[in-house]
């Protein structure tokens, strides 16, 4: 990072600190009397907002959020994807209002209509046949994680260094700069090693997948289509084609977890790229924030389960798989409005349309004042990274972050109205995105730039 004055970067960000502990003393209040939570905030997550509190907000509709202390901002981080579908739309208010107040029951361990509803419009978008339903993405990676076992009889997965499928903690594996499979770093108190039950290979290689496979051992591989949370990295051509054939030869299944990269499209990337995964999950953006969560099977890999099913497995009861409010009807009726009226097949067009101008404008401004950085987009989400060619791996793209320089970057744009997802440096469209929001962030991005580089 020699190309930029340090010493410069650092006194612009204690200058960008200061304006933001000026600009927001309610959230900072919010934040220091918080004395009966843990780390002061609702969940420890919430903390990793730059400027030492993070927002309190009061409002938040479409594209904007309202904080405490009464500033607008344009919000792209949508809930790290929760919020795909812009924050509290109005089909979801309405199936909401219905579900609490009119037909009632938010939960009842009993089937409805949605559900059909929902599993079928996810067979049209996925192609998987059948479906089951849970809490969040991790729940969903964790139980068919152990139905995948059970068909296999293989003790092993396999992962992608720095890929992310929430807090499974098999998947807690990453390559260290010696080339040896280790427990990420900062794992907290894992029950186990978890290099005992996953294999991991960096992303976008084959070879070492094809090696890894090689013992036997591993039931599924289970990966992103493209990398999301260690920042954007997206799959070499033939890579996901190479990931298929190579679980094939090894007689090993295929997971897509689709929970981030369902901005690629109404099918994710399993339908933009013509992917075909026995196994399918996705998370918190079906239900626009109502806790939801899904994973879907090929209709052989349903038929395994069942068959294993009536040998004495048990997925009815104690066995592991599924959980009191799994499949709720508030739940459903939030997917159902999601999927059928808002990320509509529809509404992807133009949230990727805006996403092509971000990412052109942020382009157009590294090459102007000739930064080693790049942008990276996947459908109508986009994300910009301080190394240049993009990262092509997990590993190359943790070297790339500069924790200095991203606070300094979302601190400049909080403080002027732009609100970038805390983990990394994601810009997500949504239904309610617009043009003169784009605009704004174009605006903010050129004035940090031009603080930084004169």
């Amino acid at each position: 990072m020699d190309y930029l004055d340090r010493v410069k970067l650092a006194e612009l960000g204690v200058k960008e600190r200061s304006l933001y502990e000026t600009l927001h003393p309610n959230s900072r209040a919010l934040h220091d009397n918080a004395n009966h939570l843990l780390a002061r905030v609702p969940m420890t997550w919430m903390n990793k907002w730059a400027g030492g509190f993070p927002l309190g907000f009061s409002q938040a509709h479409g594209a904007l959020v309202r904080d405490l202390d009464g500033h607008e901002l344009v919000d792209f981080a949508l809930g790290d994807t929760g919020a795909m579908a812009g924050h509290s739309p109005e089909p979801l208010v309405r199936a909401m209002a219905r579900r609490i107040g009119v037909d009632g029951g938010l939960t009842t361990m009993l089937p409805n209509e949605d559900a059909e509803w929902v599993a079928s419009e996810l067979t049209r978008r996925f192609g998987l046949a059948q479906w089951s339903f849970s809490l969040s993405a991790t729940d969903a990676n964790r139980w068919l994680l152990r139905l995948v076992r059970l068909v296999t009889q293989r003790p092993k997965i396999l992962v992608f260094s720095y890929s992310y499928h929430g807090s499974v903690d098999e998947t807690f594996v990453v390559v260290d700069d010696q080339g040896r499979q280790v427990s990420r770093p900062g794992n907290v108190a894992p029950a186990f090693d978890p290099t005992a039950t996953t294999r991991v290979v960096e992303f976008n290689d084959l070879e070492g997948l094809r090696r890894e496979l090689s013992y036997g051992d591993v039931a599924a591989v289970l990966t992103e289509p493209a990398l999301t949370n260690i920042g954007i990295v997206l799959p070499e051509p033939g890579f996901l084609e190479g990931v298929r054939s190579a679980c094939d030869a090894a007689g090993t299944l295929l997971i897509l977890d689709e929970t981030h990269t369902f901005s690629a499209g109404p099918g994710g990337a399993t339908k933009r790229f013509n992917l075909r995964p026995d196994a399918l999950t996705i998370g918190k953006s079906l239900g626009g924030g109502v806790p939801c969560g899904a994973y879907g099977l090929s209709q052989e890999l349903a038929e395994r389960v069942l068959a294993a099913v009536a040998s004495g497995a048990d997925i009815v009861d104690v066995g592991g798989v599924g959980g009191t409010l799994a499949g709720n009807a508030m739940g459903f009726a939030a997917m159902r409005a999601v999927l059928g009226e808002v990320l509509t097949d529809e509404a992807f067009g133009p949230m990727e349309q805006l996403a092509t101008t971000f990412a052109k404008g942020v382009r157009e401004t590294i090459e102007a004042h000739e930064l080693p950085w790049s942008i990276s987009q996947l459908g109508a989400r986009c994300e910009y990274r301080f190394a240049s060619p993009a990262p092509r791996s997990g590993g190359e793209s943790l070297k790339s972050a500069d924790p200095l320089l991203e606070d300094f970057l979302h601190l400049y744009g909080v403080n002027r109205g732009v609100l970038l997802t805390p983990f990394h440096n994601m810009a997500l469209m949504c239904p309610a995105t617009s043009k003169e929001h784009v605009e704004l962030h174009q605006g903010v991005f050129d004035e940090a730039v031009g603080q930084l580089v004169h």
